[in-house]
């Protein structure tokens, strides 16, 4: 049986995801901050991660390289509710395997969770179709990654207001 981390904040979400992933035969541990989550992984070794973006005041994006360490054979999936190209992109770099926009159905969750070494042409079509919204806010998360969360930096960057992006970044992204 595999064993599955799930490394999510909302804990209704989580307890949410671990009775659908156990109905699928994974064994499951829970954690809800970044402690919690190296602390269950050195000790518990899961053989799968599912790893949310947003942990109150943390990123999951800093928790893949050092698990990866702990656990170099460990399938990542990161989870997201706001999900970028910039981010996939990132998430992958760092160690990822998959990458996932929530909501994401039961059946979507087992393939990301079986696949490993995604490529970044299955996340992310080869000529997607943009509508300006999506691409200004697809601009708006590289700037944001390139400067490494910096919202004063990127605003200046992007010759924006801070309040204005900060009010951009609240939203979720548009459709493509």
């Amino acid at each position: 049986m595999n064993k599955l981390l799930i490394i999510e904040d909302d804990i209704s979400l989580a307890q949410v995801l671990a009775r659908r992933l156990a109905a699928q035969h994974y064994q499951i541990m829970m954690a809800h901050d970044k402690t919690q989550a190296l602390l269950q992984a050195r000790q518990w070794q899961p053989s799968h991660i599912l790893l949310d973006m947003k942990l109150d005041e943390d990123n999951g994006l800093a928790l893949i390289q050092p698990l990866k360490q702990l656990l170099p054979n460990c399938v990542i999936v990161l989870l997201t509710g706001f999900s970028s190209i910039a981010t996939a992109v990132e998430a992958i770099r760092l160690g990822a395997d998959n990458y996932l926009a929530k909501p994401a159905d039961t059946q979507t969750l087992v393939q990301a969770l079986s696949m490993t070494n995604a490529n970044l042409e299955e996340l992310v079509p080869e000529e997607p179709i943009m509508t300006p919204k999506r691409l200004e806010w697809e601009h708006i998360q590289q700037v944001l990654a390139a400067n490494k969360g910096n919202v004063s930096a990127t605003a200046r960057q992007l010759g924006m207001h801070r309040r204005s992006l900060q009010r951009k970044l609240e939203k979720k992204p548009v459709a493509t």
